[in-house]
């Protein structure tokens, strides 16, 4: 079965504790703290994997969790890091938080592989809290915990064309003409349940990726009938291919069809009318001389609004040469930059917004304060030496509202912010 959409609970591992412990040996009466850290936590990764079309693996399992890493134990033996969950996604999937459906990752174009949820930390064993005044420490840090998140899985397909149209004016019958794809067809309505890709092959080594984009019909984009699980996959898409019945052959009228879905497209949104069509006016080869000449009348309405009317049919072939290459021209035309949707949700700094913190100018020091259980856990998860760790840094003094609080507190470029135990200069 066909699946584009799929909810999932992913879970990275949590750190192994460390360990508290003594060196024992004969002859060593006064051994000191020998206690192993904990390892790593695994994570979770999304690769992806260009043999799979589908989420349906996803629909059958929901939970999905790294390991945890083991404890530290004596002897200054570290614990094992867990392992990584890789999860494999087809290309063209996008990972969103499934309550706001912000975007985590799209793995597409050069992102095959992304960590969406990093595991815990290691504790330190007792041997890293040994002192002049405290040589035998009885105690050690616990890991840190993994991170939990609910994840909405998104495919939208990746094509340089999209076929729209009503259900039953050919698309699939076009497809399977000019591409090696072999969809199922039929003379009834929605016989194609799932997007459909072909590789179009041109003269001297020029081609496409064509897709047919099945079910759209009037109300498509409010969830009537099937076009609003398919219409995603057109965001992708550089050019548009508008396919209609022009011989009216189940009555309905072309121009009035063309319409219909472009003001599904328009109320879809993500700027889809924006994009270049060319309209393929199909079933000529049932367009008997002496009827209202159909061609005439799709030309009169869209070539003086810009779109190109190709005249085919595309069960005798006829036409379908011309509107390749035409279809060829126009995406030369576009620029050829993959859709690629930015990350709007960042796992890493969502795991704090439950920690409570504190920003105060400190008169005695002259320096301003950050602190409190949020910044602890934020500094357990980031190498501030690291240039994308000091990066994060910034983002999260800005996406938790520190960075307007010591706005609103008076600071000025050049003051002095003491986050934890670290000291910055505050610029602009």
């Amino acid at each position: 079965m066909f699946a584009d959409r799929a909810t999932i609970i992913i879970k990275s591992g949590k750190g192994g504790d460390g360990h508290v412990s003594f060196r024992r040996e004969k002859y060593v009466p006064a051994g000191g703290p020998d206690g192993g850290d904990g390892g790593k936590g695994g994570d979770v990764v999304f690769v992806v994997d260009e043999g799979l079309n589908t989420l349906s693996d996803y629909r059958h399992r929901r939970k999905y969790a790294a390991e945890d890493g083991e404890n530290g134990s004596k002897s200054n033996r570290f614990g094992k890091s867990g392992a990584d969950i890789v999860l494999p996604v087809p290309p063209g999937t996008v990972v969103r938080e499934a309550s706001s459906e912000k975007v985590i990752a799209d793995m597409s174009g050069d992102c095959t592989r992304k960590v969406v949820l990093r595991g815990g930390r290691g504790g330190w064993g007792n041997q890293h809290f040994a002192t002049p005044t405290m040589q035998a420490p009885r105690y050690a840090k616990p890991g840190e915990d993994g991170q939990e998140l609910e994840v909405l899985l998104e495919l939208k397909c990746i094509a340089d064309v999209g076929l729209v149209g009503f259900p039953n004016v050919g698309k699939s019958t076009l497809l399977s003409r000019v591409t090696n794809a072999q969809p199922k067809i039929a003379n009834y309505h929605f016989t194609t349940l799932r997007p459909n890709l072909g590789v179009v092959d041109l003269d001297e080594g020029r081609g496409f990726v064509m897709a047919d984009i099945p079910g759209i019909i009037e109300g498509a984009s409010q969830g009537v009938g099937l076009g609003i699980h398919f219409l995603r996959h057109i965001e992708r898409t550089r050019v548009i291919v508008h396919l209609v019945d022009a011989a009216s052959t189940e009555g309905r009228d072309p121009i009035e069809d063309i319409y219909a879905i472009n003001k599904e497209l328009e109320a879809y949104g993500a700027d889809l009318t924006k994009k270049p069509q060319i309209i393929a006016a199909n079933k000529i080869d049932v367009i008997y001389p002496g009827d209202d000449d159909p061609i005439r009348r799709i030309k009169d309405e869209f070539e003086p609004q810009g779109v190109k009317v190709m005249p085919i049919s595309a069960v005798t072939g006829k036409g379908l040469r011309e509107l390749l290459y035409a279809v060829w021209d126009l995406l030369q035309s576009v620029k050829d930059e993959p859709v690629i949707f930015e990350q709007e949700y960042f796992p890493e700094t969502a795991i704090f917004k439950d920690e409570p913190y504190d920003v105060y100018y400190d008169e005695k020091a002259k320096e301003y304060v950050v602190e409190g259980p949020r910044i602890e856990k934020m500094l357990g998860y980031t190498n501030l030496e690291a240039e994308k760790g000091f990066v994060f840094f910034q983002r999260f003094l800005r996406d938790q509202g520190i960075e307007d609080e010591l706005v609103r507190l008076g600071i000025e470029e050049g003051d002095t912010v003491r986050v934890s135990d670290m000291y910055f200069e505050y610029y602009e």
